[in-house]
């Protein structure tokens, strides 16, 4: 049997190795979970950012449809699948090529803010998860700034005498430019320009 001093050191030797193990463990898990953290703060700036650019290419699509209205027409689209073919012409008109799904929710549905007189004059999303982004926004979204969910980002567009702009509180305090019927405002990001696709009628066939 050895000797009572050097069971001591093997246990004591154990012990050191075991509690070595324990900490390593602990850092893996610390640095883990950092990582995961650090991933989904990426994650959500990202969808942070694309939900700026999506948002602004439904209230440019909106600013064009309100813009082209024809004479005596003037009005907002009646639903966002408007933007996509406007019912006011006998052909295909697109001021939007295709309905964005929310980056935060990942969903399609999106809040509508109804104009005054009827239809919609923009859209916000539906979370109300904490934004990351408080501060440092582009003119066009000054108004974003200190909110506190991302439902109060709303992309908004208001009529006034020589043109379009967003409402107070609601997106951007300068105006838009008025949009030429044939060439909807050009967007930047990964959501391109809606350049419009205008089908005229087809005229029926001869007698």
């Amino acid at each position: 049997m050895p000797p009572a001093h050097c069971l001591s050191e093997r246990r004591l030797q154990t012990g050191f190795t075991y509690l070595g193990l324990m900490i390593l463990v602990a850092v893996l898990a610390l640095a883990t979970s950092a990582t995961l953290t650090l991933g989904s703060l990426v994650q959500r700036r990202e969808a942070e950012q694309r939900l700026l650019e999506v948002g602004d290419a439904y209230r440019r699509a909106i600013s064009s449809y309100l813009n082209s209205s024809p004479a005596g027409d003037r009005r907002y689209p009646g639903s966002l699948a408007d933007l996509l073919k406007d019912p006011r012409y006998p052909g295909v008109r697109r001021h939007l090529r295709q309905l964005y799904p929310d980056p935060i929710t990942g969903k399609n549905d999106w809040g509508l803010v109804p104009a005054p007189g009827g239809g919609i004059m923009g859209i916000h999303s539906l979370s109300d998860d904490h934004p990351i982004k408080i501060a440092g926004f582009e003119t066009a979204n000054q108004a974003f700034e200190e909110k506190s969910r991302y439902s109060q980002w709303r992309f908004v567009v208001m009529p006034i005498a020589t043109g379009v702009r967003t409402g107070p509180g609601q997106g951007a305090n300068t105006p838009l430019p008025i949009a030429n019927p044939l060439v909807p405002p050009q967007l930047s990001g990964p959501f391109p320009s809606p350049n419009p696709v205008v089908f005229p009628a087809q005229p029926g066939p001869s007698r």
